[in-house]
Parts: C-alpha cells; structure tokens; sequence
C-alpha cells in the first residue's frame, strides 16, 4: 500500500463519523479524492460524491456509506449517571466496561460505560447488557455537574478505539471498518483509475452515502438526485468461519475472509451487471466468494435498484469479523482485491451499456 494511501487510512478510520454526524470524515474522505475529481456534490444531509466528467450524459456509480453505529445521550439522573440510546444498530453486549467520547457544544468529553462486578450480577440471566441497563459515568456527581461539562440529552457517543493490524499487517483491526473501510475502497479505486491516464467515455459518480445504518436514508436521497445508469455498491458482510457464526453457514453463507470478494446474488441485483462482475473477476483472475440474498441485500444496493428510475446495481462485499463491535477485523488482500474489481469494472464499461434484459 503505498504511503499516502495508508496515512489516509488511519486517519480516516481513527475518526468519528456517527450516522447523523458524519461531517468530520466526509471532509477528510473529500480532501483526499479531490485531485482526481472534476467537481463534488454534497447534499444538505452530508453524502458527498466526486465526479469525473461530470457532463457526461451517462452516468456510473461506485459506492460506500460513511457513517457508523454510535449511541445518544438520552437521559441524567440526579446522581450524574447518563443513560443511552442506540443510533443504528449499536450492541449492548459489548459497551460495558468500554471508554467513550461524548460529542459536546463544548468539546469532548471522556467517560466510560460503567457495569457492576461479576460477584454481584443478577445471575439468571447472567446478567446480560441491555440497553436500558446502560450507563456512562463521566466522574461527576450531579445532573447539574454533568451538564456544566456540556453534556445533554441528544450528545452523540462513540467508543474510543483506535485502528491496528495483525499478523505483519495481513489484518486490519478497527471500530467502524462498516463500513469507513467501503470509502477507502472507493477513493482508492478512483486514485488508479486517474493514475491509469486512461480517460473514462462516461461520468464516474464516486459516492459517499450518510445513514446506512439506520435505512439507507443517503442512498435513497442522493440516487434520486444523480438518476445514475448503473451502481456498484460495496458494503461490508458475514466471514461465516469463526466458531460463533458456524450455525449461520446455510443463512449466510459459507463466507470466509482472505478468499476474495463477495458477489451477491438476489431480486435486488441486477443480473446482467453481475454477469459482468463475475466475467470481469474471472478475466483477471481476481477470486470471489457467492452469496444470495432471499430478498432485499439490506444494503445501499437496494436504495439504489429500486430508486425511482430503477438503476441497475449490484453489490461487491467485503467479508469482515466480528461487525458491530470494536474490533471488526478484514485480510487487507481482500480489500486489495476489491478495489482491483471495482477498477477492473469501470475501466472496461463501454459508454452506454445497455443492461436491461428486453431491448
């Protein structure tokens, strides 16, 4: 990986971008595609795009969300214990004992989500976390304390974590690679496509959608505004190989990480752009992993297909450990081979391709 590539990386994903918050990384994610871009788009809710030959009549998509799971204050007893909110699909189970930020008028401020001892843990049910269980302890002593530290409800709470590697870098380790890793992928893409020299007989839309995480709220908002001709969508998904995930094997699929993209098939994906993919992935001898969708990909591939024109789209995946958690884990050969399939794509589209199934 080259060096300014990796130092965008860490910076990128070492920043908070909460779903409704994610202002901070989209300007660091826009500063470093901008000198391969013509102009951007961003929109009043904060999906940003780059766009290459932006008067062109047809119109390609590559796409990642921007935002990540979070937590909102929603309440300070009189005692200065804050209770929580999830923002997306935030996960109980693994807050307690977690430091945190807490995203203030005033600044940040530090705390911690408190949890009683093991010795004194309600032990039928083990003493499970739920979310109205919850509390954050920023070492006051009073609502009127903690309010002074400029905390009320509707602050926005991230965990503190920071990326790192495993195994001599064959591993990325981080809070939010679901999907911050989506948007490095896509502006890499973009770095060899302007590095190739070559120049693209379409208009490329590289795009940064806000709020994935609670409906694919960007997605749908932005490809109404752009009305694009195809989308390429990447998201994050399922490695089925730890010993947790081995009984969702026949639901999620026999998915593991290290071995290549994930192609999906479903409703959503449009069939002659994924014929496409598959032929392009076997052409360059790119690996790749199927998957199946029963009905919707629960990804901003739907927001995208079923938009109001109807777009043809499709889904690369990137398989990930432990989602939702602090140490979501990828094979950076898989993120090199992802980006390698998304360049491969869009440098071999002719201008117009008709994908519809009837012409």
């Amino acid at each position: 990986m080259k060096k300014k590539s990796r130092q965008f990386l860490e910076t990128y994903l070492n920043n908070s971008s909460p779903t409704g918050f994610e202002s901070s990384g989209q300007k660091i994610w826009l500063d470093y595609i901008k000198p391969w871009i013509d102009e951007y788009i961003s929109d009043a809710y904060g999906t940003v795009v780059g766009v290459v030959n932006p008067k062109a009549q047809y119109k390609v998509v590559i796409e990642a969300h921007a935002d990540e799971i979070s937590w909102f204050v929603s309440y300070i007893n009189e005692k200065g214990y804050i209770s929580v909110t999830q923002n997306g699909g935030s996960d109980p189970q693994i807050a307690p004992a977690k430091r945190v930020n807490i995203y203030t008028d005033n600044g940040v401020v530090e705390g911690i989500f408190g949890w009683p001892a093991i010795h004194v843990r309600d032990k039928s049910n083990n003493g499970a976390p739920e979310v109205k269980k919850l509390f954050i302890d920023v070492g006051a002593d009073s609502k009127e304390e903690v309010e002074k530290m400029g905390i009320l409800p509707g602050c926005v709470v991230t965990f503190q974590d920071e990326m790192t590697t495993l195994n001599n870098e064959k591993w990325l380790v981080g809070r939010a690679l679901d999907n911050r890793i989506g948007g490095f992928m896509i502006a890499e893409t973009l770095r060899m496509i302007a590095e190739s020299g070559k120049k693209l007989p379409f208009g490329l839309y590289v795009v940064n959608s806000v709020q994935e995480e609670v409906g694919l709220r960007g997605a749908q908002m932005i490809s109404r505004r752009i009305r694009p001709d195809v989308a390429i969508v990447t998201d994050v998904t399922h490695d089925t190989q730890s010993p947790p995930y081995q009984a969702l094997k026949a639901s999620e699929g026999d998915i593991a990480c290290g071995k290549g993209p994930v192609l999906t098939w479903g409703p959503a994906v449009q069939n002659n752009l994924l014929k496409m993919l598959v032929e392009r992935a076997e052409e360059k001898q790119i690996p790749y992993q199927r998957a199946a969708a029963s009905r919707s990909t629960g990804t901003d591939t739907d927001a995208f297909a079923y938009s109001d024109v109807g777009v043809p789209s499709a889904l690369i995946s990137l398989a990930l450990k432990y989602m939702h958690t602090t140490v979501e884990m990828v094979a950076m050969e898989d993120v090199e081979n992802v980006i390698k399939l998304m360049y491969e794509f869009v440098m071999g589209l002719k201008r117009g391709h008709d994908f519809r199934y009837i012409t």
